[in-house]
């Protein structure tokens, strides 16, 4: 039996410890499931809102994110993907622990080297747009979080020298990317070549990509970086629906969507008294 069975899902992914930790800690229960091959996940009920989560740690890269993305969408059927965790920026006007939400999602890596030159042939995702106006709606009441949406660059590289080829690779061809990281390619196409699956990643800044990287790593930066985007993360989620809760004219509580005693009657014809019994399934 799937977990979309019982109860709609999202599956937040992660590539590092501390940024699973941070996720783990707002799942106050969790019970591991193993899938065949070996991959786990915890689920648990993120409360104060309609969703079941799965959290995962699948470890560094975009090849790596794509394949067990994949097989977690095929197991799980959750509804959205999210990759949540820390990155570095080129940008002066994103600092270290301010939260870049992927806008699109670039692959820098694309491309045909020639006798003129490397042609990039870029390569981009967008981000799902119910996920993107749920973070937006939800980064207005963030008062200690600086919240960035731009698009995100993904290369199987970590960048620890802003004057380096690479980096100056993404000024001239991706000079907007507001932050560099690892998996979220992978996780994108997953999601995207799996069908109508919303998607999104979620990253704090943890270092300016320069030599200071591994100084801004020992003060603490990355723990920092991976909390606020947990928290950015966990706030979108109560701002996001389930599709079978969304409809033209309701209005979304952040408040009330699921999570507590309350059930929506409205467009119902009900002769006389009500009466209903509130159980653990939807």
């Amino acid at each position: 039996m799937s977990v979309q069975e019982t109860r709609p899902t999202v599956l937040v992914l992660t590539a590092l410890p501390l940024e699973y930790a941070a996720v783990r800690a707002y799942l106050p229960e969790r019970v591991e499931r193993v899938h065949p091959t070996g991959t786990r996940v915890e689920t648990g009920r993120l409360p104060d809102s309609s969703w079941h989560l799965a959290i995962s740690e699948l470890g560094v890269g975009a090849e790596r994110a794509a394949a067990l993305t994949t097989q977690l969408i095929d197991w799980l059927h959750p509804e959205a993907v999210l990759f949540v965790g820390v990155a570095g920026s080129l940008k002066d006007g994103i600092g270290i622990g301010d939260i870049v939400v992927g806008t699109q999602i670039y692959e820098i890596h694309g491309g045909k080297q020639t006798d003129e030159g490397f042609k990039v042939r870029p390569k981009a995702l967008p981000s799902s747009h119910a996920l993107e106006q749920a973070a937006r709606s939800a980064a207005r009441d963030l008062a200690d979080v600086r919240v960035h949406f731009a698009p995100i660059a993904t290369g199987d590289v970590v960048l620890a020298d802003s004057e380096s080829g690479i980096a100056r690779h993404i000024e001239r061809h991706y000079n907007d990317a507001g932050a560099i990281e690892m998996e979220g390619s992978g996780a994108a196409n997953a999601a995207h070549l799996s069908g109508r699956l919303d998607a999104l990643v979620v990253r704090g800044v943890s270092d300016r990509a320069n030599a200071r990287k591994a100084e801004a790593d020992a003060g603490g930066s990355q723990q920092r970086a991976a909390a606020h985007a947990a928290s950015v993360t966990v706030a979108v989620l109560r701002r996001h629906l389930p599709r079978g809760g969304r409809s033209a004219d309701s209005e979304e509580d952040p408040q009330g969507r699921g999570g507590g005693d309350h059930i929506d009657f409205r467009g119902g014809v009900f002769h006389g008294t009500v009466v209903g019994k509130r159980t653990g399934t939807r």
